[in-house]
């Protein structure tokens, strides 16, 4: 599935898992992950706004730092209850978490933007999975956090993949639950391509906010 781009592609990100889900991909690529002070959920109207915007801050903290090169930066977090389920805090929050989405169907969202250097455009998109998560008993639950699949994931889970134990899509991207929804971002590829071919005017004004890529 991996190709040469006509850009280096930069993703401002940490996540080990979405390094993996790009190097499985084939795509060469370079890791500068973005230090911001994410906003607090109650600022926004909907988890989707939410994640695209925290997604796009990350990008505007990176793209500075570079001459050329497309920025890929992501955010997760997901949706239960009419609240945002970020990253558990230790291990007790974690269960607290996999306590209330047990037995349930939630939405897990990501934020997607790539930021063109030097022309300064910017794709955004959203994409969500439906996901449930089993119902888990004492002993199970004490198995599930001594793994520490928990450390650093929205809702407090890792899916190893379609026949996870714990873990289910319901509907949507596997991918995105990963860490990156690959499908929509092949898709979006092809239009930063054909944007970077289209050598766009490096001297236009850059946004001071997220377009989108549908």
């Amino acid at each position: 599935m991996g190709r040469s781009l006509p850009f280096r592609l930069i993703l401002a990100s940490g996540s080990r898992d979405r390094r993996r889900l790009l190097a499985e991909a084939g795509y060469q690529f370079e890791v500068i992950p973005a230090n911001i002070d994410e906003p607090t959920e109650a600022q926004f109207g909907s988890c989707r706004q939410y994640v695209q915007q925290v997604s796009w801050l990350k990008a505007a903290a990176v793209a500075p730092q570079f001459s050329d090169g497309l920025i890929l930066s992501a955010d997760t977090v997901g949706w239960a209850h009419g609240r945002v389920i970020g990253k558990p805090a230790d291990a007790e929050d974690a269960r607290r978490i996999l306590t209330m989405l047990g037995g349930d169907v939630h939405e897990l969202w990501t934020g997607v933007t790539f930021w063109k250097r030097p022309e300064d455009w910017q794709l955004c998109w959203q994409e969500m999975t439906k996901v449930s998560v089993r119902k888990m008993n004492d002993e199970e639950m004490n198995a599930y956090l001594a793994t520490n699949k928990w450390v650093g994931a929205s809702g407090a889970y890792a899916i190893e993949g379609p026949h996870d134990p714990i873990v289910r899509v319901v509907e949507g991207s596997l991918t995105n639950v990963i860490g990156l929804p690959m499908e929509s971002l092949e898709r979006c590829l092809d239009a930063a391509i054909r944007l970077t071919n289209s050598r766009p005017d490096p001297t236009a004004t850059p946004r001071d906010g997220p377009g989108r890529c549908g």
